[in-house]
């Protein structure tokens, strides 16, 4: 505590002297301890950015990665890049010093020597030896075929691909799935079973000053002047790196570091920013991302869709791109695919008992970093997430838009689209805290992780999921931290930073356009100067960068040049200074100005249809004194579509002050979550550092809390288990992996090969006497006899294997339909466990469903909504159907 507040003492001494030494005349737009805006220049300790012209900036920023590089460094062995060393939450650790090399450690045993805390900087550029025992792992290979992990799973000796570490030091990563893209395999050179990597560790980043100046022809594109040139060169930056994004084939590029198009990527960046200013490459673009007239999921967790199904983002952006250009043949194109996308959706992802959606969240798609690690892929689709949500929501809302244009049926999306918000009110909106949880998550039982959310959160107040008086505690209420809006809050620990513990410019601007509705002056001022400090000392729009710090080092994965962050700082002109907000009738405008941003602004030369646009803004305030139309005033603050030919707009503002309450907070990380145990009849777990209670969920709802380490439960009832750990605050872990317990004779196992031909392939780990494939060419349809003594609600899920592709990516995730007694019960998602790795067995989702005394007939079949996003391949080996009797 003590060096924070000398840091943040410091801070204040260098920007007030720094302050003090420019010219009065320049407006202080943002101040804190951490960093200041002004009109001119960015300023962050001895870091400055300084606006030599409207097109060009300079900056000196030095990142503070080499200074703040501990020597002590946390890591993990990982065969086949999977986190399967050592226990959830327990890592290795070690203090480098002097000596050249670790010890050597034993794979899956945890270290036993202890590690001095006496932490220090570790010199740049330092080499480093890494070694692990691997001899006990190959005699498993040897004896038994394979090689069991801590937590019980069988890795099969003939799917060893090799031995990586992970650590949360560069040039280590967390990232598990890139570590061979990383460079982080392991070798045993002389065939002994020790394992070694030498390692460059604290990596030297050069610094120099940076100069950024246009290079480009940007003078098709409209000007922005204001009486603050900082906002005015970051404009002009961020146009000339749109133009650069631009590729050959008439596509924008994701980032410098990320080629081609990604729905999501380009959806956010097209409703921010690319409908209006490149409405042709956002056409060409979003068709990039359609097969079969259907909404390309990327390739994503588990195989992408249905894991991942945040794909009618597509939809926000395609319905952007038609207010902006009334283009009909586009609309007509748009409408079906959005329709065959969410007619898919609606079969395969919706939950009947809540109204929402399930999958992954919206673009936070790296699971450890937003999930808890216990969670498969199969949990990820299982829950059901804020953003994700709201998008769907938002894409019936446009359905039935659509649907009403072109006079087609509506009332179906109108009510499925209200279903969703009646769901997302009653089952995420945290009253006490003033802001919706970040999602619903569990197994058979689902509960809210009341971790907040940014996008999702700013999604909601955007498209009226949230009321009035919702939004307003939003904005007011929802944590903040100095450098800007965290993508979730509190973080994990022990998660190194980029979607957990950092801020990413795209998200910070979708939270500013909600401030700005909400009118909120204190949160936008504070998010402005978010964007504005980050592109102005970097000299580009960068993805993410580290929350504690501010600094773009030390995330997994950064880009500059990234093209949501870019349309974010262009969103800011448009449609917050400059207020213009896109309907199928026109332009309707309503500037958002805090009061620091001030005086006179001009839009000159901005083509809209067949209307070139000359617009002026003066004054403050969210509030419209005079609006006028080539001289003529009107009450509407409106431009119709039919416009052609040159027009001006003036707009004067009422000078109103807008504030509102906010809420700045340290940054904070939660306590880890507990690791249960069953045994003798109670759940045991050890003390969690920093926990003040804990939590017991019993079939999703929190039954007790306690100081203690132990539960006593009775095994004799089938029910779900989970635990949580509350800090002193007030913030709530994740819960542990959920404990399902129930009588043995509760429970049947079907197995597959009695009513199929077994496959001939030589998996292992399997029960009974084999398995059966399903592919779109084998087993297309399964029958199931099942006997049950009495009826009753029974758990139904099914014990697979999916070797198509990583665990991580790709689209291969395989998908059937299952019906119970000729009733359709919903879909079986049998997510990718990784390549080739078919003896990996693990359990789909489950269903919970009523069956009838005696014989009950279960029917798995393929069906034409059950296609994945790879098409062709929809593979996986069916071991048991599992019937729990609840």
């Amino acid at each position: 505590m003590k060096i924070k507040l000398y840091i943040i003492a410091t801070a204040v001494v260098i920007v007030t002297g720094l302050v003090a030494s420019c010219k009065s005349d320049y407006r202080v737009l943002y101040t804190s301890p951490n960093f200041s805006i002004h009109n001119d220049k960015v300023i962050q300790g001895q870091n400055i950015a300084k606006v030599l012209s409207a097109e060009s900036i300079q900056s000196n920023y030095k990142s503070t990665d080499n200074e703040t590089y501990s020597n002590l460094i946390s890591f993990k062995f990982s065969i086949n890049e999977k986190d399967n060393d050592l226990a959830q939450g327990l890592d290795r650790h070690i203090l480098v010093l002097n000596q050249k090399d670790s010890p050597i450690y034993v794979f899956g045993q945890p270290q036993t020597e202890s590690v001095s805390t006496s932490k220090g900087i570790l010199p740049t550029n330092t080499d480093f030896t890494f070694r692990v025992d691997m001899r006990a792992v190959f005699q498993q290979f040897k004896e038994k075929g394979f090689y069991q992990c801590i937590d019980g799973s069988k890795i099969a000796q003939s799917d060893f691909k090799g031995l990586y570490i992970a650590g949360g030091s560069l040039p280590l990563s967390w990232d598990f799935v890139n570590l061979e893209e990383r460079g982080l395999k392991m070798s045993d050179k002389d065939n002994d079973g020790i394992f070694e990597i030498t390692v460059k560790l604290n990596p030297l980043i050069p610094v120099k000053d940076k100069t950024w100046k246009l290079t480009q022809d940007i003078s098709s594109k409209a000007t922005y002047t204001s009486q603050q040139p900082i906002v005015d060169a970051l404009y002009t930056l961020s146009l000339e790196e749109a133009k650069l994004a631009i590729e050959k084939d008439s596509t924008f590029r994701t980032g410098a570091k990320w080629a081609g198009v990604w729905t999501r990527d380009i959806s956010y960046s097209i409703v921010l920013a690319f409908a209006y200013l490149e409405p042709e490459v956002a056409k060409i673009s979003l068709l990039k991302k359609v097969k079969r007239d259907r909404i390309i999921q990327d390739t994503g967790s588990g195989g992408a869709w249905p894991v991942s199904s945040d794909r009618t983002t597509w939809a926000l952006a395609a319905w952007e791109v038609y207010k902006t250009t009334g283009d009909m043949a586009w609309l007509k194109k748009a409408y079906t695919i959005i329709k065959n996308s969410a007619a898919d959706d609606y079969k395969t992802i919706r939950n009947s008992q809540t109204g929402m959606y399930s999958g992954e969240s919206s673009f936070l798609d790296w699971r450890e970093q937003t999930y808890p690690k216990w969670m498969s892929n199969m949990d990820i689709h299982v829950s059901q997430n804020l953003g994700t949500n709201v998008v769907h929501y938002q894409t019936h809302q446009i359905l039935s838009k659509m649907a009403m244009i072109l006079r087609e049926p509506h009332q179906e999306y109108d009510s499925i689209a209200a279903a969703i918000k009646k769901g997302i009110n009653e089952h995420l909106w945290m009253k006490d805290r003033g802001y919706y949880a970040q999602y619903l998550y569990g197994r058979s039982f689902l509960t809210p992780s009341k971790r907040f959310e940014t996008l999702g959160e700013s999604l909601a107040v955007l498209f009226d999921v949230a009321d009035e008086n919702q939004s307003k505690a939003i904005l007011s209420k929802s944590p903040l931290t100095a450098f800007g809006v965290t993508c979730i809050y509190p973080q994990i620990p022990g998660i190194a930073p980029y979607h957990n513990n950092a801020i990413w410019p795209f998200v910070q601007s979708y939270w500013n356009l909600a401030a700005a509705k909400v009118g909120n002056e204190q949160v936008l001022n504070h998010g402005l100067a978010s964007l504005y400090r980050a592109a102005g000392l970097f000299l580009t729009n960068y993805e993410n960068m580290v929350a504690e710090t501010g600094d773009f080092k030390g995330t997994e994965i950064n880009s500059d040049h990234m093209l949501w962050s870019m349309a974010g700082n262009l969103s800011m002109v448009y449609r917050v200074f400059i207020g213009m907000e896109f309907t199928e009738e026109g332009i309707l405008f309503h500037p958002v100005i805090p009061q620091v941003y001030g005086g006179f602004k001009k839009l000159e030369h901005f083509k809209y249809r067949k209307a070139n646009l000359n617009i002026t803004v003066k004054g403050y305030g969210n509030q419209i004194a005079s609006f006028s139309v080539d001289g003529k005033k009107s009450d509407s603050h409106f431009l119709a579509n039919n416009v052609v030919g040159n027009h001006t707009i003036e707009i004067v503002m009422k000078n109103n002050n807008f504030g509102s309450a906010i809420s700045l907070a340290e940054n904070h990380f939660s306590t880890a979550s507990p690791q249960v145990k069953l045994m003798n009849g109670a759940l045991s777990w050890n003390p969690v550092v920093g926990a003040a209670t804990y939590t017991i969920y019993k079939n999703g709802t929190a039954v007790q809390q306690t100081k203690g380490a132990s539960y006593p439960i009775q095994q004799n009832v089938f029910a779900e288990y989970k635990i949580s750990a509350m800090d002193d605050k007030g913030y709530e872990s994740f819960t542990s992996e959920p404990i399902l317990v129930y009588p043995s004779s509760s429970e049947q196992k079907i197995e597959i090969e009695n009513f199929a031909t077994q496959s001939d392939k030589p998996y292992i780990n399997f029960s009974g006497n084999g398995f059966v494939a399903v592919s779109k060419s084998q087993n297309k349809e399964l029958l199931l006899k099942v006997m049950v003594s009495e009826s009753g609600i029974y758990q139904v899920d099914f014990r697979y294997s999916n070797g198509s592709g990583a665990w991580n990516t790709d689209n291969k995730c395989a998908i059937r339909s299952m019906y119970v007694n000729d009733h359709y019960s919903g879909v079986i998602v049998m997510p990718q466990r990784g390549i080739n790795e078919w003896s990996d067995w693990g359990y789909s989702n489950s269903h919970q469903m009523q069956l009838n005394k005696g014989i009950n007939f279960i029917k798995v079949v393929f069906e034409e909504w059950n296609n994945n996003m790879n098409v062709d391949e929809n593979t996986a080996m069916l071991d048991f159907c599992r019937v729990i009797k609840m």
